[in-house]
């Protein structure tokens, strides 16, 4: 896997996680994928760091601890009041190393002042050090996660191909991500499905352009807007 200049590594670790299934969604009782989701990882990454002039791609994630679920009695909220039961089915003591890059949005070309390659690479990494700028999760609220800085491929995982000897896992159509409106320029919430394998204990995801399988959820009869920044309005360059 190529590394790209402003590549951030990082190991995100938890005791619970949930990235749920939609499919199991509309019955009240979530049931989590047995790996995390593009759009999770991508949402972990943007805790740690996140300015909208860039937007972050994940680029691999690998699996350090074996794949475990654990099933819990939840009593949800229910909307008209009063409560529900339900049963969440979590993954249990999990360990990930991530490796993700970030790119200029060039849908805001109003914040074009502010693309220095250097400067938010070096916030990022920072960030990385300090454990992320806002709480990261696995998924879900509930699932209170860790991230401290690593090298991608160092240490022992439980899927390499000398400890398991499973050189490929495939766990068919997933969900990958969204394709929001301020990334993509369009007045319209797109959805993107994809063939998830993991090889050797990595799994190497698609850039979300690319990615095959899309579908258009909700289109915006207004044109999507989003704040713009002016020079004198709401920031003023100086020269130093």
């Amino acid at each position: 896997m190529e590394s790209k200049r402003n590549t951030i590594q990082f190991r995100v670790y938890g005791k619970h996680a949930l990235f749920s299934d939609p499919i199991t969604r509309p019955g009240g009782e979530k049931f989590s994928y047995q790996t995390p989701t593009y759009q999770a990882l991508k949402g972990i990454a943007e805790s740690i760091y996140w300015k909208p002039t860039l937007i972050w791609y994940v680029d691999a994630v690998r699996i350090m601890k074996p794949i475990q679920t654990e099933c819990k009695g939840i009593r949800p909220i229910k909307m008209n009041g009063g409560n529900d039961l339900a049963y969440y089915t979590y993954l249990r003591d999990v360990e990930y190393q991530i490796s993700a890059h970030f790119e200029w949005n060039k849908h805001r070309q109003d914040l074009s002042y502010d693309r220095n390659e250097n400067k938010h690479h070096n916030i990022a990494l920072r960030s990385v050090r300090q454990g992320g700028r806002r709480d990261v999760f696995l998924g879900t609220r509930e699932c209170q996660a860790y991230v401290e800085p690593c090298i991608f491929g160092e240490g022992v995982g439980f899927y390499d191909r000398e400890k398991y000897g499973c050189e490929e896992i495939d766990f068919g159509i997933m969900f990958h991500g969204f394709n929001y409106p301020d990334e993509t320029g369009r007045s319209e919430l797109g959805v993107r499905l994809c063939q998830q394998k993991m090889i050797n204990g990595v799994i190497e995801f698609e850039m979300p352009e690319i990615v095959e399988r899309q579908r258009i959820v909700r289109e915006y009869t207004k044109s999507y807007g989003f704040k713009q920044f002016k020079e004198g309005v709401n920031f003023k360059i100086e020269l130093v």
